[in-house]
């Protein structure tokens, strides 16, 4: 569910610095303040599986193989530096 809720500015930017503190996005942050405000037992809050995630990469599964993506993805070992701790 979608809802808009008009708040001031300087209540704005308070979220949003709590939410970037926390490594989350303002939107993602606020709806989890509305979640614990709401005070709903766990077991009602819907089961998250990942599901949406498999669905929305459905549609390019299979254009690379496996060894194209380890290609793309791998650490080059090369990009240690010496460490002086002396």
């Amino acid at each position: 569910m979608s809802i808009t809720v008009d708040i001031r500015p300087e209540v704005e930017a308070e979220l949003a610095r709590q939410a970037a503190a926390q490594g989350h996005a303002l939107e993602a942050y606020a709806a989890s303040l509305l979640e614990d405000a709401a005070h709903v037992p766990p077991q009602q809050l819907p089961r998250r599986t990942g599901q949406a995630i498999i669905d929305a990469f459905a549609e390019i599964r299979g254009l690379l193989t496996d060894e194209e993506i380890d290609r793309m993805f791998t650490r080059n070992p090369s990009g240690a530096r010496p460490v002086d701790l002396s």
